[in-house]
């Protein structure tokens, strides 16, 4: 990930476009008319040895010939031109240019290489960032920049659009010009040879002339990279994704259920969610949902009011919010009691409120009033269709200062067309989003749940506490993940070097039992008397099921037998199936016959968890409803991991069999807890076995006792020696190698990096500090941590920030955090800002060294250039200590502020 030179290509104060032309229609006559007609104040310099002048401005044969190295480049000529173009601009002094170029894939240079590779080789010395090849370009209405050859131009505003698609580009820009919808950047990619979705998130997150990111996504190629800028633009804007390619093109084949099921779109849906970005279907829905979210206050529930003058629009909403897994709020008895007291008798009686067509504009106060103070009102949906009692302007006029001033997000649906017209724009012009139908009202509040549940896992903590049963079981799965992960790697690079890449489902059993899933007790045997004598130590009644490389879905062959009661009764199975597999599949090898102890668990559910690896995002995790119809039912939901309780917990909730879950009639809840601890044991195992391709428990049998596996299949492949164990993850996870403990005061510290569920013990520690050193540390007075800055401090991507914390078990045998060390990197890891907080009662004892000791050497570690940080200049303990570990120290003459700086 990069924003290095990004200011030359958004911000340039010079640009030269080469390849300009006076030839009707051509790219480069088409560019140098877009710049000129945009109103860029800067220097222009056309480029073209076949001409002296255009549009009344000098041209320059060659790139050397400019009297000047232009800050950005617009490239428009023949490929075979291009990476020699690129050389001379990087000699130059350019550092970004925009390759509108197509067909550099196609074509190769004298040394073999494509065009395209020869323009980046060309580009990389010089730190010359390109956009494109094949793209549109960009324009940046604010400084009149145009640099594209789309067909109009764009209009000033706040939003960023970044595209794949050229044609959606043009197509966008029309569609947003007549609507009068701006944009601070509107960008297209092309091929992305260098700058891709990664770099641009990165730096519109922290451009102040944007306030919301918007992206058309065709795939991503980089997914490590996505992931971390995404996530960090997600925290600081709204950033929307229109992906296209919804549509599955069919299973592709796979040796395992999950293989099948886990299509790339679910993928891409489960990264845009995880990410806390929103997805939406269209176009229309992409800036619908900006206006929305643009107005949008804190969502604390889900709950929707629906308040109308007509029943006929209350129900077509409530139908909308109930197809839309939306909830209606339930109101509470004494908020129907004051509405009784000002609506006719006629009224409704209960959400959505229909107050009648005939009331006045005091009506529609009154009810909006008492409806804003149920405590089951987390939104509002407001709907009015005119009526020639009262103008709807009056209306608007009446209400609109309470919905602006309301804490709750209020939406407003105006039926109809010139006769509401007035009322629409006057709740515009107070910020409350309006729409023409309810189900555009409707859709627009779903988008603002969906994205407060995305944000939500973004910003997650897990909860403070659990019950015993899943606490005992998180720490399982969390703290070391396996009763001996040793013997489950053995086991695979076995496999692997026998030459087999399917593990038998006892070896599989084998696998998952090391990561503390409990499973069926199972043998593998050769024959049938070993089937026999298998079956006698293991205890009738027992399963039976043929062991073949050649057979993924052993019960399509006859290859599974249950409730086998006796000796004699395996042996007659165990014969049927070697003669039923000789009949049907005479090529198929077998290899024996697996034989496991009947699982009698009668009030199970069968589920499904298993992991596929997608080409772009790696391995993720899918959980739904099992059983041999599992492709039928299609009820699934995918994640990417790692995962911890809250994320567990989500994917669960994401699919149909949840409900089921929760019991019903006389059937008891299943175990939640065990099916949490169940897919964070999957997680670990995923993050620890790079060689892991799919995995299949299917079914997973699951009542209010637990979690058993009952069968499963694992596929396996030769690991990259070449890439890191975890890169193959599309989320760093817990970096457990960053472990250390050490003696510290004659006790024993553990130095390890935070995580999510710190989040109570870091709380403890904010509690603990006194009011100067918190005000040294956020340089502010704060007197509690909210939410937010809770999940920002605990929950951190860990490819781009650090926070070490020293912990010990506390006297109530809970553990403390004692003191933390953090940095945050630039995207380019050249700087790193730190920071370091001691508990109040600890200082003076070394601690504060310790954590800054093991935060520069991680920093030096991974090439990060320089440490840098800032401090308030009544903060001389923490000068003291920088100075101490050979930090320059500068002072700021406008604020007296210490600056910090510490070369690597």
């Amino acid at each position: 990930m990069s924003v290095r030179n990004l200011e030359h290509l958004f911000a340039p104060r010079s640009v030269a476009i080469i390849g300009a032309s006076a030839r009707p229609n051509s790219v480069g006559a088409t560019v140098l008319r877009n710049v000129i007609e945009g109103g860029f104040s800067g220097a222009l310099y056309p480029v073209n040895p076949k001409y002296d002048n255009l549009a009344g401005l000098r041209v320059y044969a060659r790139v050397s010939a400019l009297p000047t190295a232009p800050d950005l480049a617009i490239i428009c000529t023949p490929p075979a031109t291009v990476p020699g173009l690129v050389h001379q601009l990087g000699e130059a002094g350019t550092r970004a240019a925009i390759i509108l170029t197509a067909g550099l894939s196609a074509q190769h240079d004298s040394q073999g290489r494509t065009l395209r590779q020869a323009a980046l080789d060309a580009a990389r010395p010089y730190t010359l960032r390109l956009l494109g090849p094949n793209c549109v370009g960009l324009l940046v209405p604010g400084i009149g920049l145009n640099a594209s050859f789309a067909h109009t131009g764009a209009l000033p505003g706040k939003i960023a659009f970044v595209s794949q698609s050229g044609a959606l580009v043009t197509g966008v820009l029309d569609w947003a010009k007549s609507r009068g919808i701006g944009f601070s950047k509107f960008i297209s990619l092309g091929d992305s040879a260098d700058i891709d979705f990664g770099d641009l998130l990165d730096y519109l997150a922290s451009d102040p002339h944007t306030s919301a990111i918007l992206l058309y996504m065709e795939d991503v190629r980089h997914a490590r990279k996505f992931m971390s800028a995404a996530r960090a633009a997600a925290r600081s804007k709204p950033t929307l994704v229109l992906k296209a390619g919804r549509v599955a093109e069919g299973a592709r084949a796979a040796a395992s259920h999950t293989g099948a099921l886990a299509g790339s779109d679910d993928v891409y849906d489960a990264a845009i969610r995880r990410a806390g970005m929103l997805r939406v279907l269209s176009t229309e829905d992409l800036f619908a949902a900006v206006a929305t979210l643009a107005h949008a206050r804190p969502l604390f529930g889900e709950h929707l009011v629906i308040l109308t003058n007509g029943g006929g629009p209350g129900v077509m909403a409530t139908d909308a919010v109930v197809s839309g897994k939306g909830s209606m709020a339930q109101l509470a008895p004494d908020t129907i009691a004051r509405l009784d007291a000002v609506l006719p008798s006629t009224w409704s009686g209960a959400n959505p409120v229909d107050i009648i067509g005939d009331a006045p504009a005091q009506r529609y106060v009154d009810a909006l009033n008492i409806v804003l103070q149920d405590p089951q009102a987390d939104a509002i949906l407001f709907i009015h269709a005119p009526t020639a009692i009262v103008p709807s302007a009056d209306i608007a006029r009446a209400i609109a200062p309470l919905a602006k001033a309301s804490s709750r997000n209020i939406l407003a649906c105006w039926l109809g067309g010139d006769a509401v017209a007035e009322a629409r724009a006057i709740f515009t012009e107070a910020g409350i989003p309006s729409f023409g139908t309810p189900e555009e009202a409707v859709s627009a509040y779903l988008q603002i749940v969906q994205y407060r549940r995305n944000q939500n896992l973004l910003m997650q903590v897990p909860p403070a506490a659990c019950d015993d049963a899943v606490a005992d079981a998180v720490a399982d799965a969390v703290a070391d993940g396996a009763a001996n992960p040793a013997a489950a790697r053995a086991l695979v690079r076995a496999a692997l070097a026998a030459g087999r890449t399917l593990l038998s489902e006892p070896e599989t059993k084998a696998v998952l039992a090391a990561y503390g899933v409990a499973v069926v007790q199972t043998r593998s045997t050769a024959s049938v008397e070993e089937a026999v004598a298998a079956a006698r130590e293991i205890g009738f009644p027992v399963a039976l099921k043929i062991l073949s490389p050649d057979i993924t879905h052993k019960s399509d062959m006859g290859g599974v037998a249950l409730d086998l009661e006796d000796a004699d009764a395996v042996r007659a199975v165990a014969l049927r199936m070697n003669k039923r597999l000789a009949e049907l599949q005479p090529q198929a090898r077998l290899e024996g016959f697996s034989v496991q102890q009947m699982a009698r668990r009668p009030e199970a559910h069968e589920l499904i968890i298993g992991v596929a690896t997608d080409p772009v995002f790696g391995p993720v995790i899918l959980f739904g409803q099992g059983g041999i119809a599992v492709e039928v039912t299609a009820d699934h939901a995918v994640a990417l991991p790692p995962l911890n309780v809250v994320l567990a917990r989500d994917l669960i909730s994401r699919t149909r069999v949840a409900r089921l879950l929760a019991g019903y009639r006389n059937r008891p809840p299943a175990n939640m807890d065990a099916i949490i601890a169940t897919l964070m044991r999957i997680s670990h195992m995923v993050a620890d076995l790079p060689e892991l391709v799919e995995l299949d428990i299917n079914p997973l049998l699951v009542d209010s006792d637990g979690a058993l596996a009952l069968d499963a299949r694992m596929r396996v492949a030769i690991a990259d020696q070449s890439a890191s164990t975890l890169d193959r993850l599309a989320i760093r996870p817990y970096p457990h190698e960053l472990e250390e403990r050490i003696d510290w005061q004659g006790a024993s510290l553990l130095l390890r990096p935070i995580q999510p569920e710190d989040g109570p013990a870091h709380v403890t520690f904010f509690n603990a500090l006194s009011d100067d050193d918190v005000r040294y540390r956020m340089f502010v007075r704060v007197r509690e941590l909210n939410a937010s800055q809770l999940a920002r401090f605990t929950q951190i991507d860990y490819d781009r920030e650090m926070a070490f914390i020293a912990t010990r078990p506390g006297p109530d045998g809970v553990n403390e955090t004692l003191g933390v060390a953090r940095v945050v990197c630039d995207p380019d890891n050249v700087a790193a800002e730190f920071a370091v907080t001691v508990r109040s009662d600890l200082k003076g004892q070394g601690l504060g060294t310790v954590l800054m000791e093991k935060l520069i050497a991680y920093c030096r570690s991974r090439g990060t250039r320089e440490i840098v940080g800032e401090a308030l200049p009544q903060n001389t303990r923490i000068t003291k200590l920088a100075r101490k570990l050979g930090f320059e120290i500068s002072k700021a003459a406008e604020d007296g502020s210490v600056h910090m700086r510490l070369p690597l």
